[in-house]
């Protein structure tokens, strides 16, 4: 006999509409969407959730955190973090290479998988890492299990900068699955990095890390990782965007299913401004930089009008005594995984914007980008993969309920307008009202390539 349950009285977000209705999940699937409530009696043996006054919406798919297994786990788990995903109503994820050791052989991204099906609350895949010389590892890729090969053209923590211009070739030629690439340009932060130093010595403070990792070196990588793509027809996305200037290397002519280069935007890129470093200090030290007030209103612009496709975490975290070091000393990243929904909630509220438009941002457009078979959209026959959130149910973060192994947050002590309730993951409901089913373990996302 198959599991139901039935959540009725739902406001419902989802492909651009958002109407009243209720969501039948039998075993892990959606079987039913429903604009009235059915008849219950008709159903046999169901468990009925009412999400009267409540939101409902597709789980949540992040295409870029870092967990930091293996190697680096005084930092974060897969446990842990996939944990405070699941709390925040992000259902699928995408890991990072640069762990210890770093992944880039198909041996040790076999291994990660592993970990994942032993670790991981909310179904996960994970990047191959490029480097200068690791092509024919590359060829092993299995495009229907693998998201994607990460490319790190411009160094950060892990330090797996490629920066070979024929190693470059060979990687956007012959790539048989997505390139996400991390654009910075490294002469150009060396040399700002050296006139600082030159001026202020170790005293760098972290206002100034946008001017070290300027526009400039931005700019400069986007555009060589876009000239590449558009030589070789490779599937680019260029993540974690943060500048007015990157925003006009990409196009809205195209659906985004024809789209062969797409862009991500990050929350933090989103919601802070350089500003803020004057309070958050290296809390909110990130690569890229988080940069201007114009930077972010045209990253927001750039997104509404579909020339930029998809919004993630680029989730980071670090220990709280690293990210209090002196600036040179304090690695760049912070964790966001467990806030991200109530923080663009928030910033939607506060720009007047409607809902499905996030939905079609965190949800439907990361399922397009990397074509997630079945999942990113409450449609009958996909993968019951939803979250519920109360819309009125304030939430403060403090130290007592960051689920982060790092114990520390950008957002602590601020007060959301919304809270995520509910969070089910093939059809289980795994999160609900702080507790989690701790026995549950995601699947392996699948790619239709």
């Amino acid at each position: 006999m198959s599991l139901k349950t039935l959540i009725v009285n739902a406001t419902i977000i989802n492909e651009g509409s958002i109407f009243q209705g209720s969501v039948l999940i039998e075993d892990d699937i959606i079987s039913e969407v429903y604009k009235q409530t059915p008849d219950i009696s008709k159903l046999g043996k169901v468990k009925v959730i009412d999400a009267e006054f409540a939101y409902l919406m597709p789980g949540i798919i992040d295409d870029q955190v870092h967990f930091r297994e293996p190697g680096l786990t005084h930092k974060a788990e897969i446990l842990s973090e996939s944990r405070a995903a699941v709390a925040g109503g992000i259902t699928s994820f995408m890991e990072m290479p640069n762990t210890i050791p770093q992944t880039t052989t198909a041996e040790l991204l076999d291994e990660k998988f592993r970990l994942g099906a032993k670790q991981s609350m909310a179904n996960f895949s994970f990047y191959m890492g490029a480097t200068n010389d690791n092509a024919y590892e590359l060829d092993k890729i299995d495009p229907r299990k693998v998201c994607g090969i990460k490319v790190f053209m411009g160094s950060s923590t892990g330090n797996m900068l490629v920066d070979d211009q024929n190693a470059l070739e060979r990687i956007f030629s012959q790539a048989k699955t997505l390139v996400a690439t991390h654009c910075e340009d490294e002469a150009t932060i060396k040399a700002n990095l050296g006139k600082y130093r030159n001026e202020f010595g170790e005293n760098i403070k972290a206002e100034d890390h946008p001017q070290i990792r300027n526009h400039e070196a931005c700019l400069l990588s986007s555009t060589r990782a876009v000239e590449l793509a558009k030589q070789n027809n490779t599937r680019l996305h260029v993540l974690h965007l943060s500048t007015a200037q990157e925003t006009k290397l990409f196009d809205n002519s195209l659906s985004l299913d024809k789209k062969q280069i797409t862009g991500e935007v990050c929350v933090h890129h989103l919601w802070f401004t350089h500003e803020d470093y004057k309070e958050k200090g290296n809390l909110i030290k990130w690569n890229p930089a988080v940069k201007t007030l114009s930077d972010r209103e045209q990253l927001w612009k750039s997104l509404l009008d579909n020339t930029l496709d998809v919004v993630a975490t680029d989730h980071a975290p670090h220990l709280l005594n690293e990210k209090l070091n002196p600036y040179l000393t304090s690695p760049s990243g912070g964790p966001l995984v467990q806030h991200s929904l109530q923080a663009m909630i928030d910033a939607f509220i506060a720009r007047n914007l409607p809902l499905h438009i996030l939905v079609q941002w965190m949800c439907h457009n990361p399922a397009i980008c990397f074509n997630v078979s079945r999942r990113g959209f409450i449609r009958k026959g996909y993968y019951a993969d939803l979250v519920i959130l109360n819309p009125s149910k304030k939430y403060r973060v403090s130290k007592e309920n960051i689920l982060y192994k790092c114990q520390w947050s950008p957002f602590e002590g601020y007060t959301f307008n919304s809270t995520p309730t509910h969070t089910f993951i093939n059809g289980e409901l795994v999160y609900e009202n702080g507790k989690f089913a701790e026995y549950f373990r995601g699947k392996p996302l699948e790619f239709e390539r």
